[in-house]
């Protein structure tokens, strides 16, 4: 399975987004909202420049306490963000999110961000996937 045929089964969701300047607490708050686990940093929403998610606001709090709170979103950021292209596989793109530990992952085409997959997403494909091989393979041996 491709990256493309995880982002038409998400359906026309947003990338939840924020700008450099957006401070943690408000991003704190919207990731809450949201129920998500990470933000896509951009000033324009097309051009990604970090992303920020609970860990890196979990981490802040541990190193400066709760007055970190008042820093910004380009302060706390990841910056070296690795993205994923709609025709990369379910499995490449696992296996660069568990090499690289992290669960979140912009999807870019032609320059341009076009959503965002998460770890869970691509297992819920991969479970998928293997279902359908694993129907196939019974209605075989069934002689169906």
């Amino acid at each position: 399975m491709q990256v493309m045929q995880i982002l038409k089964d998400k359906g026309e969701l947003p990338v939840i987004t924020v700008t450099p300047e957006t401070n943690l607490a408000d991003v704190a708050n919207l990731l809450s909202s949201k129920r998500i686990g990470a933000v896509v940093v951009t000033s324009d929403g097309r051009d990604v420049v970090g992303i920020l998610s609970e860990r890196d606001i979990v981490r802040e709090v541990a190193r400066r306490g709760s007055a970190c709170l008042t820093m910004l979103a380009g302060d706390v950021m990841t910056r070296e963000i690795k993205c994923c292209a709609p025709t990369d596989s379910t499995d490449a793109v696992m296996e660069r999110m568990t090499e690289g530990r992290f669960r979140h992952m912009p999807v870019r085409d032609k320059g341009e961000m076009i959503g965002v997959i998460s770890i869970g997403d691509v297992v819920k494909a991969r479970l998928a996937e293997l279902h359908m091989e694993k129907e196939a393979l019974t209605g075989m041996i069934m002689g169906n």
